[in-house]
């Protein structure tokens, strides 16, 4: 049987981390966060590459190392960062070498999410009041929906617990992948 590869998409503070770690545990999968693959790879936190290299430089490295995991012969889950699947036809590689499963939350729960802790170790959050991160989570969205919608798996608010995607679509993910 080929490896199986869940990938996590969706919104920053969706998510996708928290099932991820979840689902993969109930599976007994290992577990990747690309997020913390790209600052092992790198030797820096996420924000000092936004602030020392530019997004531009991070989003070449994020797919980078989004490329040599989906490459490995190894069956897994990965909860990806808010903007992988919007950059350099990440999402199409996404699919084509996993099961992505889209995390579709409302904004206005993501908001009750990004807490002050969460905000700091968000790059494009971390100067923004409340008002400015409504803006830029709508903004966000309205991006890279479309990207999030050419997922194979679309989980709506409530759906998004291990037990139901497990449950539910493990039949879907034997014949997707």
């Amino acid at each position: 049987m080929d490896a199986k590869k869940i990938v996590l998409v969706g919104m920053p503070g969706s998510g996708k981390s928290t099932l991820g770690r979840s689902l993969a545990a109930k599976l007994n999968w290992p577990f990747y966060d690309l997020d913390d693959l790209i600052e092992a790879k790198a030797e820096k936190a996420i924000s000092e590459i936004f602030s020392s290299a530019g997004e531009g430089y991070f989003r070449k490295l994020e797919t980078s190392v989004l490329e040599e995991i989906l490459d490995k012969k190894e069956t897994f889950v990965l909860a990806t960062g808010g903007g992988a699947p919007c950059y350099n036809e990440n999402m199409a590689l996404i699919n084509k070498k996993g099961v992505s499963v889209y995390l579709d939350v409302p904004l206005n729960n993501i908001l009750e999410r990004l807490t002050n802790t969460q905000v700091a170790i968000r790059p494009l959050f971390s100067s923004l009041d409340t008002p400015e991160i409504i803006l830029k989570l709508k903004d966000m969205h309205s991006q890279r929906n479309a990207f999030y919608e050419k997922a194979k798996i679309k989980l709506r608010g409530e759906d998004s617990s291990p037990e139901l995607l497990i449950a539910n679509w493990l039949p879907l993910l034997e014949t997707k992948s």
